[in-house]
C-alpha cells in the first residue's frame, strides 16, 4: 500500500495544470476541444471588436494543421510587468489568470475565458508564435512544447499599425486529432460577423484553397433571413436593440416567423454561443409569451373563455437571434465553456428591453400581429388535439416491451444497463436476421425497419403519431418525443443506423435523421446517434484465401496492391452478408466503423433540412442542380 505523506503533494507549476487537467480549461481533448482552442484566441480578437478598435479579424488554416489568427486592433503592451519579471506580452501567453480581462478598465465586456484564454491555448500547443504591434515596434514571441519560451518578446521591426497575430499548432500528444473542422470554423466566424455589423472577417482555408469573407451590414436581422432562407414566412423581419441604463447589458433581438412547426432560438453572450440558453433566453421566451397574450386579450383574439398561449404556442414557427452584451464585471456562465448564460442581471434587461418594444410593434403591425396569433391558435388546437395522442405514446411506453415482443419485431438487450446497450434500426428483415445472429446479446438490441418511415418534415404531430414504424422507436427509446421529450428516460447509450450503401438506403438515414433533429433533438445534441458504416467491398486472396474488407476506393485499392492474386465481391446490401461477416465489419465495438451525428452548423442544418426535406419542390431541386454531380465515372 502507498504510503499518503508530505512528498504526495505535487505542486503544479506553471501551465502544468493545464497540461495535466485539459477538460478543466477546455472541455475535452476530443473535437470539441481542439476548436475550442481556435475559439479562445478568436474571442481575444472579437473583445478588440467590442471594444471599437478593431474592424478587420483573419483566420487562416494552414496545410500543417496550425492556425493563424490575426486582428488590427491595439496589440498587447509589451513593457515588464512587475508581478512577473516578464514582458506583459510573455506573461499574458504563459501566465494563468493574466490578462485585461479582470475588471473593465481595458475591456467592458468580453468573451474570453476572462484571462486564461491564450496561456491555456499555449499550454496545449506543440508551438506557438506571437507577433505584435504596439507602440510603434513589432515583437515577436516563440512558445513549444507547452508554453515554453523559447524566444521572450523581441523587437523586430517598426510600423504605425496596430494588432495581434497569434499562430500555433495544437499539441498531438494532448488531442486525439488535431485535424480542424473548416466548416466548423466558418460557421463560428459567419455567426459572430451577423453579431457585429461592419466588421470585416476572413477565414483562408490553405487545406482546401479556399477564402470567404464575412460581413453583415444589418447584423443579426441579416442572420435571421440566412436562417430563414427558402422557408415561407409570417412577417418581416423585425429587429429590437436597448441598453439597460441600470445593468449597463445591451441586448439585441431579431426574430421572425414561418408556416414551419420548428422553433429555432440562436442566443449570444459576449459574441459567445451560448447552445443551451440561460438567463437571456428564458427571460425572451417569458416576455414573448406575455406580450402575446397581451395583445391577443386586448384585440379580443382571445375569447374570455381561452386559456392563455403556452410558449410552445406562441414560439411555433419562430426564428429568433438574441444577443446580449454583458460588462465583465457581472457576466457568469454555468461551467468553463460557456454554454449557458447565468448572469440573473439578464433576464431583468432582457425582459425590460424587448417587452416594450415588441409590443409596440405589435400595435404598429396589426397585419403581422394577426397572422401571428392566428398560427398560435392553430397551434394552441394542434397541442390540445396531440395531447391525447402523446398520452398514447406514453401508455404505449408502458407495455412497449410486450407489444414489441409480441409483434416480434423488437430483438432486445438482455442487459439493463442502459449506459451500455446499442440498438441498431436496421433496413429490413433480411438484414435484420442476420444482425439478430451477429449481436452482442447482452447489450444490443435490433430493430427490422420495414421500408421508409414517414418524412416528419412535411407532417404534423397527429400524422406522426399515427405512423406504425414511428411509434415502435418512440416506444424502444423510452424517452418520449418534443416537447416532453426526456433525455433522462433513454434506454440505450447508441442509436446506429445501419442501412444499406445504396440510394434507397441512404434515403431511410435521411428520414431517420430528420425525425430524430424534429422531434428528439436532444439525441444528436448529447452525441447518442450514429450512422453505421458497413463495408462495400470483401477482397479474397485466391492463393491464402485471405480476406480484406475495403469501405471506399481507396482502400479497395489498398487492398488489390496487397493481394494481387485476388477477387472481388461487391455488397449491395446488408443482406448479402452473412451474420460473422455483419459482426466483424459493422457491429463489433472493437472493429467496426461508426459515424457520429452531431450539429457543427445550427443555422446551415435548419436551412438543409428545410431546403432537402420541406414541401418547397422548386427550392429543393434548384439545390440538387447546384451541388449535386450526377456524371458517372467509368471504375
Amino acid at each position: 500500500m502507498q504510503q499518503y505523506t508530505e512528498k504526495s503533494i505535487k505542486v503544479l507549476e506553471g501551465l502544468e495544470p493545464v497540461r495535466k487537467r485539459p477538460g478543466m480549461y477546455i472541455g475535452s481533448t476530443d473535437v470539441h476541444g481542439l476548436h475550442h482552442l481556435v475559439w479562445e484566441i478568436f474571442d481575444n480578437s472579437v473583445d478588440e471588436v467590442i471594444s471599437g478598435n478593431t474592424d478587420t479579424i483573419k483566420v487562416t488554416l494552414k496545410k500543417d494543421n496550425s492556425v493563424i489568427i490575426e486582428d488590427n486592433g491595439r496589440g498587447i503592451p509589451t513593457g515588464k510587468n512587475v508581478t512577473t519579471g516578464l514582458s506583459t506580452l510573455d506573461t499574458v501567453f504563459t501566465v494563468l489568470h493574466a490578462g485585461g480581462k479582470f475588471d473593465d478598465s481595458a475591456y467592458k465586456t468580453s468573451g474570453g475565458l476572462h484571462g486564461v484564454g491564450a496561456s491555456v491555448v499555449n499550454a496545449l500547443s506543440e508551438w506557438m508564435i506571437v507577433t505584435n504591434k504596439h507602440g510603434g515596434k513589432i515583437t515577436e514571441s516563440k512558445y513549444k512544447d507547452g508554453g515554453k519560451i523559447t524566444q521572450s518578446c523581441k523587437e523586430i521591426g517598426t510600423t504605425n499599425r496596430t494588432g495581434v497575430t497569434v499562430r500555433f499548432k495544437a499539441d498531438s500528444t494532448i488531442f486525439k486529432s488535431i485535424v480542424f473542422n473548416p466548416n466548423t470554423i466558418k460557421e463560428r466566424i459567419r455567426e459572430t460577423a451577423y453579431l457585429y455589423k461592419n466588421v470585416k472577417i476572413i477565414f483562408d482555408n490553405e487545406i482546401d484553397n479556399e477564402q470567404v469573407t464575412f460581413v453583415s451590414e444589418t447584423g443579426i436581422s441579416e442572420y435571421v433571413d440566412f436562417i430563414n432562407d427558402g422557408k415561407s414566412t409570417l412577417n418581416k423581419v423585425a429587429y429590437f436593440e436597448g441598453e439597460d441604463k441600470i445593468t449597463h447589458i445591451e441586448v439585441e433581438v431579431a426574430l421572425q416567423y414561418t408556416t414551419s412547426s420548428s422553433e429555432i432560438i440562436i442566443s449570444f453572450a459576449n459574441s459567445v454561443k451560448t447552445p443551451e440558453g440561460g438567463s437571456h433566453e428564458t427571460a425572451f421566451k417569458s416576455a414573448l409569451t406575455e406580450s402575446i397574450n397581451e395583445y391577443a386579450r386586448k384585440w379580443k383574439l382571445l375569447k374570455d373563455k381561452d386559456k392563455n398561449f403556452e410558449g410552445d404556442d406562441v414560439r411555433e414557427g419562430l426564428t429568433a437571434v438574441i444577443s446580449v452584451r454583458i460588462p465583465e464585471k457581472i457576466i457568469s456562465y454555468e461551467g468553463q465553456t460557456k454554454n449557458k448564460l447565468f448572469t440573473q442581471e439578464a433576464y431583468t434587461s432582457v425582459k425590460k428591453v424587448f417587452e416594450p418594444k415588441f409590443i409596440y410593434w405589435l400595435e404598429e403591425n396589426k397585419k403581422y400581429a394577426e397572422k401571428i396569433i392566428n398560427k398560435a391558435l392553430v397551434a394552441r388546437d394542434a397541442r390540445i388535439a396531440a395531447r391525447k395522442a402523446r398520452e398514447d405514446v406514453k401508455k404505449l411506453k408502458s407495455t412497449a416491451k410486450q407489444t414489441l415482443l409480441l409483434s416480434g419485431k423488437l430483438t432486445p438487450a438482455q442487459s439493463k444497463e442502459y449506459n451500455k446497450n446499442e440498438l441498431f434500426l436496421v433496413e429490413g428483415d433480411s438484414a435484420g436476421g442476420s444482425a439478430k445472429m451477429a449481436r452482442d446479446k447482452k447489450h444490443q438490441a435490433i430493430l427490422p425497419l420495414r421500408g421508409k418511415i414517414l418524412n416528419v418534415e412535411k407532417a404534423k404531430l397527429r400524422d406522426l403519431l399515427a405512423n406504425e414504424e414511428i411509434c415502435t422507436i418512440i416506444s424502444c427509446l423510452g424517452a418520449g418525443i418534443s416537447p416532453d421529450f426526456k433525455l433522462e428516460d433513454l434506454k440505450y447509450d447508441k442509436i446506429i443506423i445501419m442501412t444499406d450503401a445504396d440510394v434507397d438506403g441512404a434515403h431511410i438515414r435521411t428520414l431517420l435523421l430528420t425525425f430524430f433533429y424534429r422531434f428528439m433533438k436532444p439525441l444528436i445534441e448529447t452525441n447518442h446517434v450514429y450512422i453505421a458504416l458497413p463495408p462495400l467491398y470483401r477482397v479474397t486472396n485466391k492463393n491464402t484465401k485471405a480476406i480484406t474488407y475495403a469501405w471506399d476506393e481507396q482502400t479497395l485499392n489498398e487492398a488489390k496492391k496487397k493481394n494481387p492474386n485476388h477477387e472481388i465481391q461487391r455488397y449491395k446490401g446488408l443482406g448479402e452478408m452473412n451474420a460473422d461477416q455483419l459482426k466483424d465489419t459493422t457491429m463489433n465495438p472493437s472493429s467496426r466503423h461508426l459515424i457520429k451525428v452531431s450539429i457543427e452548423d445550427a443555422a446551415l442544418a435548419e436551412r438543409r433540412v428545410n431546403v432537402l426535406m420541406g414541401d418547397n419542390s422548386t427550392i429543393r431541386k434548384e439545390w440538387i442542380d447546384q451541388n449535386v454531380d450526377f456524371t458517372l465515372e467509368e471504375m
